[in-house]
């Protein structure tokens, strides 16, 4: 394997957002053998620098595909490989189409989150609130601030869209919350998140797009899941590995299934390769 692929949230972390000390010294190792590490996952690129530092990332010229693999970046370099932004015209149309929804909408800029109200966004999930504003912003590494309107405000073509509600909610309300953008990529990423990016985007074709002048193939590429926005980045992967805790729909498309991320699944598989 020359490249290892990992999903943050649900499946490099613990269910306590942290990286297990036996995870994080078989990612070190394995880049210490010549393995590139590439985190792919939704969060946005900002929100992925703690764990690029912490697994000594820029050190052994690892990747990081942030926003749904809207975007790629050199670590080392900083260098942009792949970017693809909705159009200015597109990201409004969605957030016009939004305000008719029960959900919290959320967009960035640089150092900023912006939302309507940076107060009533309670979210319930696993039976206690989640202030999902607060929880975005600070894994994000944002200043917070309000706009009456988000659609109004919209003048810079944008990476990600992201909305949030109650999980039974969205279940009832998304697939007319994407009616009107079939061109576009519109995905679950958590039972609490529904996300628009640009046509076509995904993890596979951020990976393709990068990986393969880099003289990588996907049969030299493992890669580790959790959600319903890995699937793509499985199937794409000589071996594809769903975390215990996968959806079921992951585990049907996985070549392995593995321990959860809170048994070091990732290790566990690793230790074959290594």
């Amino acid at each position: 394997m020359k490249a290892i692929i990992l999903d943050i949230d649900g499946t490099l972390l613990r269910s306590d957002k942290q990286l297990s000390p036996k995870t994080k010294a078989s990612l070190i190792e394995a880049q210490e053998k010549g393995m590139k590490v590439i985190l792919a996952s939704g969060r946005p690129t900002s929100g992925m620098l703690d764990l690029v530092k912490e697994l000594e990332l820029e050190k052994h010229n690892g990747l990081i595909v942030s926003y749904n693999g809207s975007k790629v970046v050199e670590v080392a370099t900083q260098k942009e490989l792949y970017n693809q932004t909705l159009s200015i015209e597109e990201g409004k149309a969605v957030l016009n189409h939004m305000k008719q929804f029960d959900v919290t909408v959320m967009i960035d800029k640089k150092d900023y989150m912006y939302v309507n109200d940076v107060f009533g966004c309670q979210v319930e999930i696993h039976d206690e609130l989640l202030n999902v504003v607060e929880y975005e912003a600070r894994g994000g590494k944002y200043k917070l601030c309000e706009k009456d309107d988000l659609e109004e405000f919209l003048d810079y073509p944008i990476n990600k869209i992201l909305t949030a509600g109650e999980p039974n909610y969205l279940q009832e309300n998304y697939k007319e919350m994407m009616a009107p953008f079939k061109h576009l990529n519109c995905v679950f990423t958590a039972p609490i998140y529904f996300e628009f990016t640009a046509q076509g985007i995904d993890k596979a074709r951020a990976l393709d797009t990068v990986l393969t002048p880099m003289g990588i193939n996907r049969q030299d590429v493992i890669a580790f899941g959790d959600g319903h926005n890995d699937v793509t980045m499985l199937a794409y992967a000589g071996v594809g590995v769903a975390m215990g805790n996968a959806v079921p729909e992951l585990k049907k498309i996985a070549d392995i299934e593995t321990l959860s991320n809170d048994e070091d699944g990732i290790a566990t598989i690793l230790s074959k390769y290594l």
